[in-house]
């Protein structure tokens, strides 16, 4: 959480925009975006502060909190390149919890974590740096989700599930107790997990098995 300290939007997507709103729900201002032609569209009151470098050779790692706009399936190693190469830069990210959301007194969320509007999140969740638990996602107790994950719309993790780094779970899928998911693997939109995933696999369908390579 940054309080009242202001935060830059980075990165493009239509996840920035849905970002935007969870900042401005939990009264966090937003002081520009940087190469984020999504903001641009939406809203002209937000200042552009122009791309990567050029934000980078005119701000200091102490200004400013930074939020990850980046999304969706297609992007998890760009919204993780994102992340690192700020942070080797010295700056530090936001974590983001929409006030609609409801999330255990207990949960450990890394730097750079996203809760999104209607997500839910039970006692004993511990998850990394740069996490999206995106909107209506339900993680049950005791899971792990590792950095750099993303948990879309809808998903549902029972209890005691461990997610691996870079992994996307696809939007409204569901995966049961106990399950082990690798670290950048994808579960299509709409699967049942049943079984463990080895790292690098794609699962989709109910139950879910692995595509052909």
């Amino acid at each position: 959480m940054v309080g009242n300290q202001p935060v830059v939007l980075i990165g493009m997507g239509g996840h920035a925009r849905v970002l935007l709103e969870a900042l401005r729900c939990a009264s966090i201002p937003v002081s520009g975006y940087v190469n984020s032609a999504a903001i641009d569209s939406l809203d002209k009151s937000i200042r552009s502060l122009g791309d990567d470098d050029h934000f980078v050779s005119n701000s200091s790692p102490g200004e400013a909190f930074l939020v990850n706009g980046v999304g969706g399936v297609k992007f998890t190693t760009q919204r993780k390149s994102l992340f690192k190469r700020y942070k080797s830069l010295g700056y530090q990210f936001a974590t983001v919890i929409h006030p609609q959301s409801v999330v255990a007194r207990d949960v450990e969320l890394g730097e750079g974590s996203q809760v999104m509007a209607g997500a839910v999140i039970q006692s004993g969740v511990k998850c990394g740096e740069n996490v999206i638990v995106n909107t209506r996602a339900g993680v049950d107790h005791d899971c792990v989700i590792e950095s750099h994950a993303h948990i879309s719309i809808g998903s549902t993790l029972a209890a005691s599930v461990c997610i691996g780094e870079g992994t996307h779970i696809g939007a409204s899928a569901t995966v049961i107790q106990g399950i082990h998911i690798g670290s950048e693997c994808v579960v299509g939109a709409g699967a049942v997990v049943l079984s463990d995933v080895s790292t690098g696999d794609t699962v989709v369908g109910v139950p879910a098995h692995r595509l052909n390579r």
